[in-house]
């Protein structure tokens, strides 16, 4: 079921009480804004083509979307965030349909790999893996000609994924309009692999892509890293500070060692540029949050950790020039985009406020 996209101009407020149920001929969070009325506009990116595990967040956007009808919208951080206008836009269905094709096709030339087989002898999986990578292209360039267009409206703009290979059109449009930034990337993975599976943008490719595509981009720090490989470790050992990954284990240390997150929070803040993207893979977060998120792994963060980091960040003086929110997984309950939703609330308050 897609959401209902049904909206009145009501940029005169006192038409609408904050208190009260949401209204669903609203749009996200039943919020009364057009996107020409709001200050932030989420993309949704139904996109899932290169996942290797599990499946589902290509419609993750359409369950947060329902499930934002339940979020109260007081947040005492950033209460008058919402009162500049949230907009989510429709769901592509022809970005899904494109999605669902190639999903299928890629999971057939994954199971083939795995097994060993060669490539160059299968035309079939040949024409697969062209197909892939040029479908991953054409949603990179969608995404980014959206964000742009929205970007030249004096928008902030957010992504709403899909995998984690839907945010790099948008940090691409972002570069041309701010120059050089920095990214916070909450994730229990580096995504620092080349043409992982093959797949040249592979979801754990986002980050390796980004930086090898967009320049502007001249710091990355990651935060709650704990499932990398060795190409993953070299890259960022190699990087001269472009890179710095404060990988879980070394953070739980520190805490069960009496350092505080006060502390460490302030230290990760130290290592951003003046302009900053907020790259936020659910599965940053321990897993009780995210339970059918597409590549789970033990460990990881609260959700008030990670907000307190991104609050501090804005604190700082530093600006919060857009954001993603990506890997929200699909279950048989609506726990994971209760989480999802929640976060993008207070993602999209500390953003605007």
């Amino acid at each position: 079921m897609q959401p209902v996209f049904n909206t009145i101009n009501m940029t005169d407020l006192s038409r609408f009480n904050p208190n009260k149920v949401s209204n669903p001929n609203n749009n996200i969070f039943g919020l009364p804004f057009t996107e020409e009325d709001a200050k932030l506009v989420i993309i949704p990116v139904p996109w899932e083509v290169t996942v290797s595990h599990l499946a589902g967040t290509a419609r993750a956007a359409d369950h947060v979307y329902r499930s934002s009808l339940f979020v109260d919208i007081f947040d005492v951080d950033g209460d008058a965030g919402w009162k500049k206008g949230f907009y989510m836009q429709e769901i592509d269905k022809k970005l899904l349909f494109k999605n669902d094709y190639l999903r299928k096709e890629a999971e057939l030339y994954i199971d083939y790999i795995s097994q060993g087989a060669p490539i160059e002898e299968n035309k079939f999986m040949c024409k697969s893996l062209k197909e892939i990578n040029e479908g991953s292209a054409f949603m990179n360039k969608w995404v980014y000609e959206n964000s742009k267009t929205l970007l030249d409206k004096d928008k902030l703009v957010a992504v709403l994924g899909g995998d984690h290979s839907t945010s790099l059109g948008l940090m691409k449009a972002l570069s041309e309009k701010h120059g050089d930034f920095g990214v916070l990337q909450i994730d229990a993975h580096c995504d620092l692999r080349n043409k992982y599976e093959d797949f040249n943008y592979s979801h754990a490719s986002i980050m390796y892509n980004a930086l090898t595509e967009l320049p502007a981009i001249t710091k990355l720090v990651q935060v709650g890293v704990r499932d990398y490989c060795e190409e993953e470790w070299n890259y960022i050992c190699n990087s001269n500070f472009r890179v710095i990954t404060y990988f879980d284990k070394q953070v739980k240390n520190r805490l069960f060692e009496g350092q505080t997150w006060k502390t460490i929070a302030n230290e990760i803040i130290q290592n951003l540029p003046q302009k900053v993207y907020i790259s936020f893979d659910i599965d940053g977060l321990d897993r009780k949050l995210c339970p059918n998120t597409g590549t789970p792994v033990i460990g990881g963060f609260e959700s008030e950790e990670m907000i307190y980091l991104i609050q501090k960040i804005k604190e700082s003086g530093r600006e919060l020039i857009g954001f993603d929110l990506v890997e929200i997984g699909v279950g048989q309950t609506d726990w994971d985009s209760n989480v999802g939703a929640s976060i993008l609330w207070r993602l999209c308050n500390i953003m605007v406020s």
